[in-house]
């Protein structure tokens, strides 16, 4: 009897041993409590990435431009009439000096030119005249989706 007493105690002192060892599972529940953190954060900062100066674009069947490793350089056309680059209002006479300058601190020469519908033809190729003397040559036209493929089909 003394035997099986012995072998019950050491095998009780095993037990102990097993149950200090590091557990080998992963807890997950912080990491998902940080990436729902982050998820909110970019939730509530991605609508104030965009360009601020408010316009109503026409609607087209044009597909995305392919993205650009630099921020886009945007000039805004108003319904108004007057021009922004970027978020900043621009003279009619300070327009293609701004833009000399800022084309020769940027290595890629691609713009995007947001006008409002309302804006008549002639004054957006006015404003696309001044970007190519400004000195940019790959001039994007910004529309919104969802306008008439005049294809025979809606859009």
């Amino acid at each position: 009897m003394s035997g099986s007493r012995s072998g019950g105690a050491s095998g009780s002192r095993r037990r102990r041993r097993g149950r200090t060892q590091a557990m080998a599972e992963i807890n997950v529940t912080p990491f998902v409590d940080v990436m729902m953190v982050l998820l909110i954060i970019f939730m509530v900062a991605a609508p104030l990435l965009t360009v601020g100066v408010p316009v109503r674009l026409p609607e087209t069947a044009a597909e995305a431009l392919p993205s650009i490793t630099e921020e886009p350089l945007t000039v805004t056309l108003t319904a108004d009439g007057g021009v922004a680059i970027m978020t900043t209002e621009v003279g009619q006479g300070e327009l293609v000096p701004r833009l000399q300058a800022v084309a020769a601190e940027r290595a890629d020469t691609r713009i995007f030119l947001r006008a409002d519908g309302a804006i008549p033809y002639e004054r957006v190729m006015q404003v696309m005249g001044a970007l190519n003397a400004g000195g940019f040559n790959d001039i994007g036209l910004v529309t919104d989706t969802g306008g008439p493929r005049l294809d025979g089909r809606d859009g």
